[in-house]
C-alpha cells in the first residue's frame, strides 16, 4: 500500500511538473519516458530509471487531485 501511494504521488508530481516546464513534448507510443528524480513521500529521491529497473511501472495521475472540484 505505501509503495502504491509513493508510486501515485511521484507519478502525479512528475507529470504535473512536466506540464508546468512547458519544455515537455507528448511521447509517442512505444516511446520510452526521459529520466527524471522526484522526492517521494518520504522526502527520499526518487529516480524512474531504478523503478523501470526492476521491471515495467504505470505511471498515473489524478488531474482533479490539484484543483478545487
Amino acid at each position: 500500500m505505501r509503495i502504491r501511494l509513493l508510486l501515485w504521488s511521484f507519478a502525479a508530481v512528475a507529470l504535473v511538473g512536466l506540464a508546468l516546464i512547458g519544455e515537455a513534448s507528448a511521447l509517442e507510443v512505444g516511446q520510452k519516458a526521459p529520466d527524471f528524480t522526484l522526492n517521494g513521500t518520504d522526502g527520499k529521491p526518487v529516480k524512474l530509471s531504478d523503478l523501470t529497473a526492476k521491471g515495467p511501472i504505470v505511471l498515473y495521475t489524478f488531474i482533479a487531485a490539484f484543483t478545487g472540484t
